[in-house]
């Protein structure tokens, strides 16, 4: 996660970043490809290697080499008027592929369906075609190589390809993929998670993504503060040394306050498995008497310092939940009362 953010150089996009999940394997197997992988195949008699590309991302269909009139029926008297509508609709297919070929490109990647006449046309003139990609691939890769997404194909002036140094097909596990390297925005890369089932992947990605949502952040905003709840219980004691100067019902809330940060440490302590009620009270004794770098340690189950043991957090970070967690507290307390819809009379009088 930390080498694919620095990749990025500053920016917060991480639509840079992709994250593709491969079952197989474990987690440990996991890496980061400098590039961008699609989970797609290349179509039959195509080249599986090909430099200095030259890409069109489109969106248009490829299919109609059969007949497809919805709602319609067309009606003949002689199989050789079929073979006409047929020659015709190949026709057509074939000028739109003159069209598309007429970009100088040498790579067609289409977010629908390319059926077996114009792939053959594809496969002839030597252009590397990848067919049904979905819409977020497409997205992404037209971002990551610089083109744009085309429909229409009758203005080659106006249409903005993408670049790549090298397009190839890759093995990863037991299935095959398509390599794009040296893409115009280089910064770009993949992620590619293993495991040995979905649930351990959605858990990884949920995990990787607030990692990497984190760290963008924290590469813009570098200030740190230390993990563990030391911080939270920092400011549970600068609240706890305010209460007694604070009169009337107020000192009840911000006493409630005080609770609230200690809950964290709590939290990080139930998490572990360990005596959280034991821990926090180790942790506050540390905290008042001065020792204000002390921090859960969770791999021991003890009290330890945050600072020798590396345990660090983003300020921006701590400061939104800080400041999401007292807003929605002070947006419940402004309710005043609650209204229920009555409940519905049951048959029977019940």
């Amino acid at each position: 996660a930390v080498d694919a953010v620095l990749r990025l150089g500053g920016s917060t996009d991480l639509n840079l970043i992709q994250i593709l999940k491969m079952p197989g394997g474990s987690l440990e197997q996991s890496f980061l490809d400098e590039g961008f992988l699609l989970k797609k195949k290349i179509g039959v008699g195509q080249p599986r290697e090909i430099h200095n590309a030259k890409i069109m991302v489109a969106n248009t269909p490829m299919d109609t080499d059969k007949i497809k009139i919805y709602g319609s029926r067309v009606k003949v008297d002689s199989m050789d008027k079929v073979a006409e509508i047929e020659e015709e609709e190949k026709r057509k297919m074939k000028a739109k592929v003159e069209k598309i070929k007429a970009f100088g490109i040498n790579v067609f990647i289409n977010r629908q369906l390319i059926y077996n006449y114009p792939e053959q046309l594809f496969a002839d003139a030597g252009i590397m075609a990848i067919e049904h990609a979905d819409f977020d691939g497409v997205e992404r890769l037209a971002c990551v190589t610089g083109a744009e997404l085309v429909s229409t194909f009758d203005h080659p002036e106006l249409c903005t390809l993408g670049t790549a140094k090298c397009i190839k097909e890759v093995m990863i596990g037991e299935e095959r993929l398509i390599s794009f390297s040296g893409v115009k925005e280089g910064n770009a890369c993949t992620v590619v998670l293993r495991g040995a089932s979905t649930h351990v992947l959605d858990e990884a990605e949920r995990s990787l993504h607030d990692a990497l949502a984190v760290l963008s952040q924290t590469v813009r905003e570098t200030r740190v503060t230390l993990g563990g709840g030391c911080a939270e219980m920092l400011m549970a004691k600068a609240v706890d040394d305010i209460v007694p100067q604070t009169s009337g019902k107020k000192s009840l809330a911000v006493e409630a306050f005080g609770r609230a940060l200690r809950a964290l440490p709590t939290t990080i302590a139930d998490n572990g498995g360990y005596d959280s009620t034991e821990l926090v009270a180790e942790l506050r004794a540390e905290h008042y008497k001065g020792n204000s770098t002390a921090g859960l340690d969770m791999y021991q189950g003890c009290i330890g310092d945050m600072n020798e043991l590396g345990i660090k957090e983003s300020f921006k970070l701590k400061e939104h939940v800080l400041m999401a967690a007292a807003e929605a507290a002070e947006m419940i307390l402004r309710v005043d009362d609650i209204i229920k819809c009555a409940p519905r009379r049951r048959d029977g009088g019940m």
